[in-house]
């Protein structure tokens, strides 16, 4: 049988909507719903088999995954409509939408308190505040979950207070979602509040409390994201380097130069080489200029001695960067790291024929920071042999910082 990741990639509706009619294995059934939510198909393709395994599936799981695909497929209303028989507004003024959706929330069958909490989230109106607020307490776990998400949709301080509490829900996936709302609301009481989730039992509660606090506009969670770099957990120690570089992207711009610098004393004490691991996969992997740039500029400040090699090649891999400020931040932490290491890297970059002309240029112009005798012989060289005139210019440069010409 063709495995689900399989099915994923191909995006076969058929076999995966068949899966989940008909396999026998509950983890089988409700990895296809996932798959189901996110796959591009038209709506008439997976709508009614997702439907009716929310309304039937014997596994709770499986029907609350199916919920789940439906919201996102902007289609929970559906089974709404589906469960009480009467037709959901999917247009018209927001608020009188989510009235009637309010009224489902505190329907006997759990099914459509899920799936009306789903449809108040998806919403996003003030609305439904109040009466998820109520759902927090729900005797079903799984609706206590979709409540807490949704409340972090609608982004609304009000209910601050009420996600605090279930930090202490006896399930880690509401205290989960808990947390995940109050980083995405924001404010004093829910920075508190994270902060007091930091030795959580839970490696996944404590991996979204790192995620969420990145999300505050202050130097307050610093201390805290420093401290999870000790965590037992690679996960979290990861979660807290990608916050540290939300806060340097967040910090509002008077408190952005303070922030830089306690950050940088706090983590260059201590060669931590999941930071620098870390650093290194956002300039390799991320997709958001300011991540990417934050990871160039604090990468050539926080990398010791031990790490220094790591640090050089991924800076040397994005001189050559489509983003500028991204490779002239990288240009200049290489400098600032220094060493053999790092003039190695520049002179291959210097005699590499495949990278850009910017990349080039860059790197013959931070030799003349960083490089020695054999970096004044080969800018020499270069200043003879290149056609490249802004090569040629910045290897000029360089050259006059070494001793100039032999």
């Amino acid at each position: 049988m063709t495995s689900l990741f399989e099915l994923e990639k191909t995006g076969d509706v058929d076999e995966l909507t068949s899966l989940l009619t008909n396999s026998n294995s509950e983890p089988v059934r409700r990895r296809a719903a996932d798959i189901l939510g996110e796959v591009e198909a038209e709506n008439y393709e997976v709508l009614d088999p997702l439907v009716t395994a929310a309304q039937s599936d014997d596994s709770e799981t499986v029907r609350a995954a199916a919920i789940d695909a439906l919201d996102q497929r902007h289609a929970v209303e559906r089974l709404v409509a589906a469960l009480t028989g009467e037709e959901v507004p999917t247009d018209g003024a927001e608020w009188a939408r989510a009235e009637a959706l309010v009224e489902t929330l505190s329907a006997d069958q759990p099914e459509l308190r899920m799936a009306s909490a789903n449809a108040l989230g998806r919403l996003g109106n003030k609305a439904g505040t109040k009466a998820l607020v109520g759902r927090l307490d729900d005797p079903d776990q799984r609706v206590r979950v979709r409540a807490a998400r949704a409340l972090g949709r609608i982004d609304d301080p009000r209910a601050v207070s009420a996600l605090r509490k279930r930090l202490a829900d006896e399930s880690v996936e509401v205290r989960r979602e808990a947390a995940d709302s109050l980083g995405r609301i924001g404010g004093e009481e829910a920075l508190t509040a994270l902060l007091g989730l930091l030795d959580d039992e839970s490696e996944t509660v404590r991996r979204i409390a790192a995620n969420s606090l990145g999300n505050f506009g202050s130097a307050k969670p610093l201390d805290a994201l420093v401290s999870l770099l000790s965590d037992e957990s690679e996960t979290v120690r990861r979660a807290a380097v990608f916050s540290l570089i939300e806060l340097l992207s967040n910090a509002p711009g008077q408190q952005s130069h303070e922030l830089r610098e306690r950050m940088v004393e706090k983590l260059s004490a201590n060669d931590h080489r999941s930071v620098v691991d870390s650093l290194v996969e956002i300039l390799d992997q991320g997709t958001q200029p300011h991540q990417r740039r934050n990871a160039a500029w604090l990468l050539g400040r926080v990398t010791g001695d031990r790490n220094r090699e790591a640090a050089i090649e991924a800076l040397a891999s994005v001189l050559d960067d489509k983003d500028g400020m991204t490779a002239q931040f990288a240009a200049t932490s290489i400098a600032t790291v220094g060493g053999d290491v790092a003039e190695d890297a520049l002179l291959d970059v210097l005699d590499d024929p495949e990278v850009s002309s910017d990349a080039r240029a860059k790197a013959a112009f931070t030799l003349g920071k960083v490089g020695g005798e054999r970096a004044r012989q080969r800018l020499d060289d270069v200043i003879d042999d290149t056609d490249d005139e802004e090569v040629r210019k910045r290897a000029f440069s360089a050259l006059s910082k070494l001793g100039g010409r032999g």
